[in-house]
């Protein structure tokens, strides 16, 4: 049995319409996403978004199948995984912790309690760092420790961002080429490129979360690794509720493009390395269908990392990494 574990976080997706309004619940009751000191006021406001949301958000979930598929790739990219680090020499077991859905991170912990891990690495499926996301989850996980009594016994190598891990980037990089290269005429350089990541509140980096400047570095390399000599823009998506968030929003950006005359669209989700609602219905059909609506002729997207091997490969020499620094 292994004696090394690496966690794989994620805040995972309802797996049918059933888990839509739990799933919403559990999202905006972290209070590192709904910033309410009061634990009551905080979940009674959970209670009520995920109330009035839940039937806009089945509506969403039907057009791609009744359900999020992120628990599904997610267990994938922890099998790959697993496999890669056996091939390179001691076993190492890995185990997946997601913190709005299961599996839980409660799930992931018992797990490593029961398999003895004592050596392990905190590995989150989030290139760039957000309190909103690695830090919910890194300061969920250390309660858990907490909790089950394992703080002083488990040896825990945090990977806090990796936005710019070379093979993070070069995966990126190979995907938007090879998307880049099916629009008709075969011109990627003449391509307007927009690298869309999920918007997170702006006081939130106002008071210091890194996670804009990382996503900028990061589309900055991955621009580089192609050697493109064109501008490409950043926007962002998702956003929820009436505070503000960080701008432009890609909506916006789409719709200014098809306005100046572009003619081709090739949309990067930047933050996401695995198909969810926001690749699959947000970008596929709602940017789509408002990008045609805007008069682009070409609009593409460019597949999520998911089960890319050079990806898989990314996350092997993070974890490698992460256990010689605790050798």
């Amino acid at each position: 049995m292994a004696d090394r574990g690496v966690i794989l976080f994620n805040l995972g997706g309802p797996e049918n319409l059933a888990d839509v309004r739990p799933f919403l619940y559990n999202l905006f009751s972290d209070p590192e996403i709904i910033r309410i000191p009061n634990d009551l006021a905080r979940k009674t406001l959970a209670w009520l978004i995920s109330t009035l949301r839940q039937r806009k958000s089945r509506g969403l979930y039907r057009q791609i199948g009744g359900g999020s598929p992120l628990r599904r790739i997610t267990a994938a990219q922890a099998g790959a995984l697993e496999k890669s680090l056996e091939a390179a020499g001691k076993p190492v077991r890995v185990v997946v912790g997601m913190r709005c859905w299961k599996p839980t991170i409660d799930d992931a912990m018992e797990q490593i309690r029961r398999d003895g891990i004592r050596q392990l690495v905190a590995l989150p499926l989030f290139p760039q760092y957000s309190v909103t996301t690695t830090g919910s989850c890194f300061n969920y996980f250390r309660r858990c420790l907490e909790r089950a009594g394992l703080a002083a016994s488990v040896a825990v190598e945090w990977v806090e961002s990796w936005h710019e891990d070379p093979l993070y980037i070069e995966s990126m990089a190979d995907l938007v080429q090879g998307e880049s290269e099916k629009f008709s005429g075969g011109r990627p350089r003449e391509l307007t490129v927009l690298y869309s990541a999920h918007s997170i509140p702006s006081r939130y980096v106002e008071e210091g979360d890194p996670y804009l400047e990382q996503t900028r570095r990061s589309a900055a390399l991955i621009d580089t690794q192609l050697g493109r000599d064109t501008g490409s823009m950043l926007a962002f998506q998702s956003k929820v509720g009436p505070v503000r968030w960080l701008e432009p929003a890609t909506s916006d950006v789409i719709v200014r493009l098809g306005r100046s005359g572009c003619g081709s669209l090739l949309v990067v989700p930047i933050s996401f390395v695995s198909d969810h609602i926001e690749t699959l219905q947000e970008i596929d059909i709602a940017y789509r269908e408002l990008a045609a609506r805007a008069g682009i002729g070409e609009f593409r997207r460019v597949p999520s990392l998911n089960l890319y091997p050079k990806f898989i490969e990314c996350l092997a020499a993070l974890a490698q990494r992460a256990f010689s620094r605790m050798a």
